[in-house]
């Protein structure tokens, strides 16, 4: 009998920039995002962060000095992280194991930040399926235990009207492989057949994974290139209450090549650090 994951959310999804934080920073920045201070983590990686309501977007890099994370450094830019919330850490790698998802054993981590007050470290601890597992990229689960050194007011207000990550957007040759490994890590009720592939569903965020034509449909040439790649992560749907709000923030900060479709905002993946971005209301 399998047994269920203890109330999963998305927590935030992750471009890799690898070393080219700087860059990722200002491009961000122009596509009206406010980013927060940058970050260090102990684990030898950088980043800024993008809040919303109850998740964010991640802008990952390798770090300087003893622990430069390799790792980053082996993945493509663009977007590879989709990372799961769960209050309880222990209970979600006993469910992978148990629902035989290959994954590692918990591993607890610390990021500095810095308030008005002083500094304080975020303390978080993660499981990550193990690598190949889904070829897209980087799927884990994060257990924060500082959320209020994350999830702060003065972060959450974006130019660009953004509130939160609606869905992301899986490219894969056989959608029923990664889709198979969701099945089994949120069981078979929380996918849905949708046109090239499945639709995983948690919380209030949707995980669509679908064949490269899918893709291709969807976003044209703003998706990014394939690139031999099986599957990869190619997009992001943000959640605006104002399209006219990030219309008038991609134009501000002169985003090239932006679709208006009246009913969404498409942002070429080539603008945006390898991952298409599209802006609903």
């Amino acid at each position: 009998m399998s047994l269920p994951l203890p109330a999963p959310t998305l927590d935030h999804v992750v471009v890799n920039t690898r070393d080219r934080l700087d860059e990722a920073l200002e491009i961000y920045r122009r596509l009206g995002f406010t980013m927060t201070p940058r970050g260090h983590h102990s684990l030898g990686s950088m980043n800024h962060l993008a809040m919303f309501g109850t998740d964010y977007l991640e802008l990952l890099a390798v770090g300087t000095g003893a622990k430069q994370r390799p790792d980053i450094m082996q993945h493509p830019i663009g977007l590879n992280g989709l990372v799961f919330g769960t209050d309880d850490s222990a209970a979600a790698y006993e469910a992978c194991k148990a629902n035989g998802v290959p994954i590692g054993a918990p591993m607890e981590f610390t990021r500095p930040v810095q308030l008005a007050g002083g500094t304080r470290d975020a303390v978080f601890r993660t499981v990550t399926l193990e690598q190949g597992t889904i070829p897209a990229g980087r799927i884990y689960f994060c257990h924060h235990f500082t959320r209020d050194l994350i999830w702060r007011n003065e972060w959450r207000h974006h130019a660009n009207g953004a509130v939160g990550i609606a869905r992301a957007v899986i490219a894969a040759d056989k959608p029923d492989e990664p889709a198979g490994v969701f099945a089994r890590m949120f069981g078979r009720d929380a996918l849905r057949p949708i046109r090239g592939g499945q639709r995983l569903i948690v919380a209030t965020s949707s995980f669509d994974i679908v064949t490269p034509n899918e893709v291709a449909v969807q976003f044209g040439d703003a998706a990014p290139a394939a690139d031999g790649r099986a599957q990869f992560m190619a997009a992001l749907t943000f959640r605006t209450p104002s399209l006219a709000k990030s219309r008038e923030a991609l134009r501000a900060g002169n985003i090239a090549g932006v679709r208006d479709d009246d009913q969404r905002l498409v942002v070429p993946a080539s603008q945006a650090m390898g991952v298409v971005l599209e802006f609903r209301e």
